[in-house]
This record gives structure tokens, C-alpha cells and sequence, in this order.
């Protein structure tokens, strides 16, 4: 029972936390660290003993799983020569760095126990590094590449962990550490492949979201238990095999599995990620304490923690730098059309902050090892000193160097032509198809297709302040689904329906509606963002030779629809003859109707703050 009140008085705090965290505009994993710290001075409040097997088996494989699962592989793979000099480079220079700082700093400890603290300390955390960044809005580039890093690099550092372990008790060899390593790198790799395939030909037979969900809870622990079964890394294992299906997903699962999934694995992540902060504040009170036996004097225990953290934080941006100037030497970033500037690579380096594996792996360093509660110390200074001193600094470098945070309204127009795009392609398949429609569904498909493009497009529409027909839609539908439901619950409450058709008919209003929200909040952070931009990407012919006129501050007018004396939703130019005309949101459509009868391929938006353009043959925007 007692346990069972500490689990749930563990969650209601981690709830109550990111709440007040939210509230208060503050990183959620920072404020954790504090409550956990302060709650071990609180009476009746039980020691906490993180076990290494409680972290490295219950917590990190669906914690790597669930961040494998969003990560997209296409932007993996690009940026895979940095996320490899990270995930095993930096690891094994930290790990070196630190333990000749730490072995000069301590009498006594030998160079296999340096080297051990040295691993513990080198592998970065993701949870924290991206939580931060996320919410500050880092460059994509910059947490694709903070989330690529630290689902590896716990791997290098548990290997080097391992290998520092043995080296202390029974000796090892050099050739046995290139093995050692090659079989954990390699053959995690090859066993993650081996998870995916197995799970990919079960989820082609499996059309239950219920039995998907749970052949996806069970996957990261199998993949794991497998490769460490196999002396290989279970982490690796577990990173291939996340990454893989969730690539895959869109080919191998329903649409209901996948809805199922990112939810399921979203309330996880979010448990997990915040309860692993505040178990790491819950560890201060008995590590400090038991730092008392120490034959160490207090000053050198300081010195040592307080070394160990500057290295671990200055070790990082060398690296970084050295790696981008002598080995990486980034080209253009196509997301961009530029090279990634210096101050993503110094944001890059100070996103180094400790979590979870840190504690966990100094756990497993072995009872009998010299100094082992300093080292304990160390590796608990090192998560909390780089969490407060890079977690709260980086929103203010942020600013300070000027970087760009992700634009919604960018955002918004790829979203509007990647949509366009898809129509396209499934317009021309409507074409080849043979079918008899004596009911006329082949124009209510293509008047739902439009639709849904055309509230892509009116997010777009940051500069007028009347509502749009998405958002009226989605007004007045909102008002209908609350009509729509309460009768509903009229219905189940008189009990002349049975309980299942009831909730399926409410299943159904609950998916409508939550088309509807996305609606207003994304035209809102495209107000928000509003302003002029260079636009980068897709391109053709067509828009290289129709260069994007000056942006105007005067609103215009579609003539053809004040002349009919109705109202537009936005405006287009044609680059070619100057013509103005209303965007297919509006009722009349003039915009298209110009490119229909003259042929001319490439508008520019005439709305003030907006210079993209869109080509009307190729369907792309530049």
C-alpha cells in the first residue's frame, strides 16, 4: 500500500509540476529537480534509491522507443555525420577528458574508476535538451540533431561504462574493447532489424488497434531484452527498431492504429520524461549524506564536482567546433539555402544537460570501487549543474545569438502545398479509375478535397481580421457537434439505444470535432508570425523566371468581385500582367479562373507581409 500511495503521490506531483511549470512559463524538467530536492527535507517523505535495473530496463527503452517513433529517419539520415561524431566521438572524448581531469583530482582513484565516472558523465539527455528547445523554438535542425545524438550515445557511453568496469576487476585488451564495441554497435543494429521485421509482418496481419497498441508496448522491452540477452546493445536495438516503424508506419498500420499509437505513446513519453526528473531530485539528499564518510576533505570533494561539470560543459563546445570546422564542414541546409551559421553550432554545444542515465549508470559502478560516493556525487553534479546552468541560459543565448525559431507561416504554406500536392496526385488517380456515379459522388469528393485544401490555404490569411469560411466552419459545426451530443446523451440516459451503438455514434462526433480545433489555433500562430520571409525549397522553372515583386502594405482588392459585390477571403497577383485576383477560398475562385483562361503559371499572395508564390503547373511554392 505504501508504495502504492508514493507511485500515485509521484504522478499527481508530476502532473501538478509541468502544470505549475506552464503557468509560470518555466522548463518543466527544472522545476521537478527543484520540487524533488526540496521534497527529501519533507517529513515522511521516503528515501528514494534509484536501482540502475529500474532505469536501464523499465524507463530507457520506452523512453528511446517513443522519441525513435517521432523521429523522423529521412532527417536522421541527413544529418547522420554530425549525430555520429556526437553519439560515439564526443562520447569517448568526454569520457577521456573527464577521467584525467577526475584521476588528477583524486588521491588514490585508479584509472579504470576515472574512467568509469568519465563514461557515466559523457552521454547528453534528449529529454531535457529538447523539452527546452522545443519550447524556446531551437532551429529543427539543431534538435534533430540533439534527438538523433542522444539515442545513441547512451550506447557508446554504457559499452565504454562496461568496458572501464572490467578493465578494473579482471583486465582487458585493446582488440577485446574494438570487438566489444563493434558487436554492440553492429549487432544492436542487426537485432533492432530483426525486431522491426518480425513486428512489421504482425502488423500486416493485425487490424485491431487494440492488439497493434499492445504489440507496441510490448516491442522496445522485447528489442532490448533481446540484444542485452545477446551481449550486444540493447539500446541500439531498440533505436533501429523505433526508428524503422515509425518510417514505416504510414505503409504497415491502419490509420486507427496509428491515431492509437501516437496517443497511447504520448501520455507515456510525458509521464515518464517528467517523473524521471523528479526521481532525480528525489536522489540528492542520501547522495550528498553518505558523501560525509568520505576521506576526502570537503574543499577537495567540491573541487572535484565542480571540475568535473566545467569539463564536461567546456569538453562539449570544443568538440563541437572542432567537428564543424575540421570534419563535418556543413553544406547548404535545403531547409534553409544557407549554411547552418556558427551560432547553431555554440547552441548545439550548450545543449549538453545530463539526466536520467547519468544517475543510473554511476549506480552500476561497483560497490567496492575507491571513492565510489564521490563519484556518486559527481555524476548527480553534473545532471543538476547542467540543468539549471545551460537548461535556464539557453532560452536567453537563444535570443542573445538571434536564431531563428521554426515559422508557422512558413510551416503553414508547406502544409497548404504538400496538401495540394497529395490532391493532385489523388485527382489523377480519381481520373484513371473506371465507376459508374448515377448519385454524383464524384463532385462531393471533389468539393470535400477542396475544402479541406482551402483551410489549409486560409491559414495563410494573417492579414484580415474577419473570420474565414474554415474558421465560420468550424464555429458553427463545434456549436452543431455540442447540439449533436447532448441529444445523444438524452438518448443514452433514457436508455432506448443500446450502450455500444451510443458510443460509437459519440466516437464518431469526438473524431469530427477534433478536426475542428486544429483549425483556429494554427491561423492564430500564423497572425502571430506574421511578416515577410525568403522562401526556400521547392521550386521550378516557372517561379525562377517570375522573381516575387516587393511586398505592398496596401491591402487590395479582388475588381472582379467588387464589381460583383461580393466578399474575398484573400488576394493573388499574377507575376506576369499584374492582375489581381480572389484565392480559391473565396467564392468566385478569380485568381484561378485568370491562370485558366491566360495560362499564366505563377502568383504572388498581394496580402501586406506576404511575398510566397505559387505556380499553378507545378503546384509547388517559392
Amino acid at each position: 500500500m505504501e508504495i502504492a500511495l508514493f507511485l500515485v503521490a509521484l504522478v499527481v506531483t508530476v502532473l501538478a509540476g509541468t502544470a505549475l511549470a506552464a503557468r509560470l512559463d518555466l522548463p518543466a524538467p527544472l522545476l521537478l529537480i527543484a520540487a524533488g530536492v526540496a521534497a527529501t527535507w519533507v517529513p515522511h517523505v521516503p528515501e528514494v534509491h534509484l536501482e540502475p535495473e529500474i532505469v536501464l530496463l523499465g524507463l530507457l527503452p520506452p523512453l528511446l522507443y517513443a522519441a525513435a517513433l517521432q523521429t523522423s529517419l529521412v532527417e536522421f539520415n541527413a544529418n547522420r555525420r554530425a549525430i555520429g561524431l556526437l553519439s560515439v566521438g564526443l562520447v569517448v572524448f568526454t569520457t577521456a577528458g573527464v577521467a584525467v581531469v577526475v584521476h588528477a583530482l583524486v588521491p588514490g582513484l585508479s584509472w579504470p574508476a576515472a574512467f568509469a565516472i568519465g563514461a557515466v558523465v559523457a552521454p547528453p539527455d534528449a529529454v531535457a535538451a529538447t523539452a527546452i528547445g522545443k519550447r524556446i523554438g531551437l532551429p529543427r535542425r539543431v534538435v534533430t540533431i540533439l534527438e538523433g545524438e542522444s539515442l545513441l550515445n547512451d550506447a557508446t557511453a554504457l559499452v565504454s561504462l562496461r568496458t572501464a568496469i572490467a578493465a578494473g576487476s579482471v583486465g582487458v585488451e585493446a582488440l577485446d574493447v574494438g570487438l566489444d564495441f563493434l558487436w554492440a554497435s553492429a549487432g544492436g543494429a542487426g537485432l533492432g532489424f530483426l525486431a522491426f521485421v518480425i513486428v512489421a509482418k504482425l502488423r500486416h496481419l493485425v487490424s485491431d488497434p487494440v492488439l497493434d497498441t499492445a504489440i507496441s508496448l510490448v516491442t522496445p522491452f522485447a528489442a532490448y531484452l533481446l540484444a542485452e540477452e545477446l551481449h550486444s546493445s540493447g539500446v541500439v536495438a531498440v533505436v533501429v527498431a523505433g526508428l524503422l516503424l515509425g518510417h514505416k508506419a504510414p505503409v504497415i498500420q491502419t490509420a486507427q492504429s496509428r491515431i492509437a499509437e501516437r496517443i497511447n505513446w504520448s501520455t507515456i513519453a510525458f509521464l515518464l520524461e517528467n517523473t524521471v526528473f523528479l526521481l532525480i531530485g528525489l536522489q540528492a539528499r542520501w547522495i550528498v549524506e553518505d558523501v560525509g564518510d568520505s576521506e576526502l576533505t570537503g574543499g577537495r570533494i567540491a573541487l572535484v564536482c565542480a571540475a568535473a561539470l566545467v569539463a564536461v560543459v567546456v569538453l562539449r563546445l570544443v568538440w563541437v567546433f572542432f567537428a564543424r570546422y575540421a570534419l563535418v564542414r556543413p553544406g547548404v541546409d535545403p531547409a534553409t539555402g544557407e549554411v547552418p551559421p556558427w551560432q547553431y553550432t555554440l547552441l548545439l554545444g550548450w545543449a549538453g544537460m545530463r539526466g536520467v542515465v547519468t544517475l543510473a549508470a554511476a549506480f552500476v559502478i561497483p560497490e567496492e570501487t575507491e571513492h565510489r560516493e564521490v563519484l556518486l556525487l559527481i555524476a548527480f553534479t553534473v545532471v543538476a549543474g547542467t540543468l539549471f546552468a545551460q537548461g535556464l541560459t539557453l532560452p536567453w543565448l537563444a535570443r542573445t545569438l538571434r536564431v531563428p525559431s521554426p515559422d508557422p507561416v512558413e510551416d503553414a504554406l508547406a502544409r497548404a502545398t504538400l496538401l495540394q500536392q497529395a490532391s493532385r496526385a489523388g485527382f489523377e488517380e480519381l481520373e484513371r479509375l473506371e465507376y459508374d456515379d448515377p448519385h454524383g459522388v464524384f463532385d462531393l469528393v471533389h468539393q470535400r478535397v477542396e475544402q479541406r485544401n482551402f483551410a489549409a490555404w486560409e491559414q495563410l490569411s494573417t492579414s484580415a481580421d474577419d473570420e474565414t469560411p474554415s474558421e465560420l466552419y468550424a464555429r458553427i459545426r463545434k456549436a452543431m457537434i455540442d447540439a449533436e451530443r447532448a441529444r445523444v446523451l438524452e438518448v443514452r440516459s433514457a436508455r432506448t439505444v443500446p450502450s455500444e451503438v451510443v458510443r460509437d455514434v459519440l466516437a464518431t462526433l469526438d473524431v469530427e470535432e477534433s478536426m475542428l480545433d486544429a483549425v483556429p489555433t494554427r491561423r492564430k500562430d500564423s497572425r502571430a508570425a506574421a511578416g515577410t520571409r525568403r522562401r526556400s525549397g521547392d521550386s521550378c522553372e516557372h517561379l525562377a523566371d517570375a522573381p516575387a515583386l516587393p511586398v505592398s502594405d496596401d491591402v487590395p482588392e479582388c475588381t472582379a468581385c467588387v464589381a460583383l459585390g461580393s466578399r474575398w477571403v484573400a488576394v493573388r497577383r499574377c507575376l506576369e500582367c499584374g492582375n489581381l485576383g480572389c484565392c480559391d477560398s473565396s467564392p468566385h475562385r478569380h485568381a484561378t479562373a485568370h491562370f485558366q483562361e491566360s495560362h499564366h503559371p505563377v502568383f504572388q499572395s498581394a496580402m501586406p507581409g506576404e511575398d510566397w508564390r505559387w505556380c499553378y503547373v507545378d503546384h509547388v511554392t517559392g
